[in-house]
């Protein structure tokens, strides 16, 4: 069975996913959200990210649990991190460590390549990237994290595109601390699956 490519991101309600300067200062990842990301991203069977986000990840994951301040969600992310199997799509990047594979081009084959292998589905992140995946049609899900914000001014997530993209709303679920999630799959025109609340 084909493995699927599922991106996570969080935004602001009116859809920006970094404010001025990129500042994240209003991602709310509280201890239950961060452990609700933990569980959903251990079950993925690799991450793909481009470089700017892999070595923003590297260069905070490899030793966070070593922080002594590092709370115990915070320490079980890197656990996570480490143990999981990487791609990062880069044209530049020459080498890459920790289970990292380096694969250039964001093209369909190189994409059916990634979900052939075995193993749980992709998460895919990185604003950039997810652009190039969109572009192509290459997202299964959406599992977007809609935080109580609206931003005015920032990097939009979605930028303008030449055609709708379909999709069917599978689950919402919505954290104490206002943070809601949205969970969308690609309608390819398959019969729409009800919407579950929890």
């Amino acid at each position: 069975m084909r493995r699927k490519i599922v991106l996570f991101v969080s935004l602001s309600v009116d859809g920006y996913f970094e404010g001025p300067d990129h500042d994240l200062s209003w991602n709310l990842v509280d201890d239950e959200v961060h452990t609700h990301f933990n569980r959903e991203l251990a079950r993925m069977g690799g991450f793909i990210s481009g470089r700017v986000t892999h070595e923003l990840m590297a260069s905070v994951w490899p030793t966070a649990d070593q922080d002594p301040e590092a709370d115990a969600p915070m320490i079980e992310f890197a656990g996570i991190w480490r143990a999981m199997p990487k791609v990062v799509f880069s044209r530049t990047l020459d080498h890459a460590d920790w289970n990292t594979t380096i694969v250039r081009e964001v093209t369909p084959e190189s994409v059916a390549a990634l979900t052939a292998g075995p193993g749980g589905d992709l998460s895919l992140s990185g604003a950039n990237l997810a652009e190039s995946f969109l572009a192509q049609d290459l997202i299964d899900e959406f599992r977007l994290y809609v935080h109580p914000v609206v931003l005015g001014r920032g990097t939009l997530f979605f930028r303008p595109a030449d055609h709708p993209l379909p999709l069917t709303l599978t689950e919402t679920h919505r954290f104490t601390n206002g943070v809601t999630l949205l969970h969308y799959v690609r309608d390819r025109g398959a019969t729409p699956a009800a919407p579950s609340a929890r």
